[in-house]
């Protein structure tokens, strides 16, 4: 289904990919599955006020934002540079210019919103800058190989998801005064650290802040949303500070959890584009099941 999606959506104009997105979006909402009914249940712990109407009318505007996701991400290796280069708006970009201007490495990290590929291949076009991330192992490994390629095509070194192998890796780029991106909302280990996210316990990676103090390289959590206009928006949000004092743990957790709060406020003025459609919270890990 991926691949014929890769080769049909990136042939078509991109007003008929957009348009198809929405049909594709909507089908989903109105029928009501395990993924619509968990990002419905997340959106209401992001949108604690939201009435039935109102979450309804989120949830479709969550799945319409996801299949933007798609339909962008599967047209974008057909992109020229200039389309790159235009379709991606970030406010407050001049602390990333800066902090790579500087002799230590920057590490982005990212909430799963907007279209994280999109703000990438931004980066290493507009910015001239290349980058070092992670992906998370999928099966069949087919499919883990293409997304792999996919993202090198646009620029970024893609590291599997794993163990010391790969934080070796990052710290080694950031030690030479390179960029780290991560998309850091969702843990996806034994080893993560618990934060406090919309009033309810939650799990995210240590790894940003790890890296953060071992190497000296500047963390910016990174938001993204979508308006009604073609291009992607965005903030780079303040460097999350290494505390003065405390153990390791301690500051691990205090930067985690910096880092969880300005994730919040993005999604928090932009919910829709927040594209989790699996348990986040500890207490849906559990077993809870969807609202």
């Amino acid at each position: 289904m991926y691949g014929l999606g890769w080769a049909a959506v990136k042939r078509l104009p991109e007003p008929a990919a957009a348009a198809l997105g929405r049909r594709i979006a909507d089908t989903a909402w109105r029928r009501d599955g395990k993924g619509v009914r968990r990002l419905r249940s997340n959106l209401a712990r992001v949108v604690p006020d939201a009435g039935p109407e109102r979450l309804a009318a989120l949830t479709r505007a969550g799945m319409r934002s996801y299949m933007r996701y798609w339909m962008e991400s599967f047209r974008l290796p057909a992109w020229s540079r200039q389309r790159i280069r235009e379709g991606f708006d970030p406010k407050d970009v001049h602390r990333l210019e800066d902090g790579l201007a500087g002799d230590t490495g920057v590490i982005l990290a990212l909430p799963h919103m907007g279209n994280w590929d999109l703000a990438g291949a931004w980066v290493t076009t507009k910015l001239g800058v290349p980058f070092t991330t992670v992906q998370e192992r999928l099966k069949p490994e087919s499919l883990y190989d293409r997304f792999v390629a996919y993202r090198e095509s646009l620029g970024m070194e893609v590291l599997a998801h794993g163990g010391a192998s790969a934080f070796g890796t990052l710290a080694r780029r950031l030690r030479d005064g390179g960029l780290v991106c991560l998309v850091a909302d969702r843990d996806l280990s034994a080893a993560g650290v618990e934060v406090d996210f919309f009033g309810a316990a939650a799990r995210m990676p240590a790894g940003p802040a790890l890296l953060a103090q071992q190497t000296g390289a500047l963390l910016l959590p990174v938001t993204l949303w979508y308006d009604d206009s073609p291009v992607l928006q965005g903030r780079v949000h303040p460097p999350v500070e290494v505390p003065a004092g405390g153990t390791r743990a301690a500051k691990t957790a205090a930067m985690t959890q910096a880092m969880a709060d300005d994730f919040a406020a993005g999604i928090a003025g932009h919910p829709q584009d927040w594209h989790m459609l699996q348990r986040f919270w500890l207490d849906d890990l559990a077993g809870g099941a969807p609202r």
